[in-house]
């Protein structure tokens, strides 16, 4: 019986190496700045916010990302975003990978010209976020504490 394989390895490894934020500087971002616009939150858990989500963030499982990389850029392009901020549930394997091939895709398709967009990781995920108390859970949409209780 052949092993199956992790639904990421359809897809090339990253090349880049994330860059993370610390929950306390994405925190200043959106105290400061305007979702969306500015900045877009990627949550890329297949659970679709299971025990809530950052205000402000968009549901993208990680497992349908890679084909709409695109898409994506020019959308956010568009919108004239220049961070957008990956996270799962730890930021150490769906989130890092989302945010490096992100990176790949900006520096393979604007040609190393686009200096304006960045990708980064959401330092501890979702699950940082949660357990960093109330100021930190007061930003989150659908937060059920019971829910965190449990993956603790």
């Amino acid at each position: 019986m052949a092993e199956s394989q992790p639904w990421y390895a359809a897809y090339p490894p990253p090349r880049s190496e994330p860059v993370a934020l610390k929950r306390e500087d994405v925190l200043a971002l959106m105290r400061n700045k305007v979702a969306g616009r500015d900045y877009v939150l990627v949550d890329l858990r297949r659970v679709d916010h299971e025990g809530g989500t950052i205000c402000g963030s968009i549901n993208l499982p990680a497992q349908s990302l890679y084909l709409s990389l695109g898409t994506l850029y020019t959308m956010f392009k568009a919108a004239e975003v220049t961070t957008v901020i990956w996270y799962c549930g730890s930021s150490r394997g769906r989130g890092s990978r989302a945010a490096a091939w992100f990176a790949d895709y900006i520096s393979d398709h604007a040609g190393g010209a686009d200096t304006e967009m960045q990708s980064v990781i959401l330092e501890g995920g979702i699950k940082g976020w949660a357990a960093a108390g109330k100021e930190f859970t007061a930003l989150m949409d659908g937060y059920d504490e019971d829910v965190w209780k449990a993956a603790s």
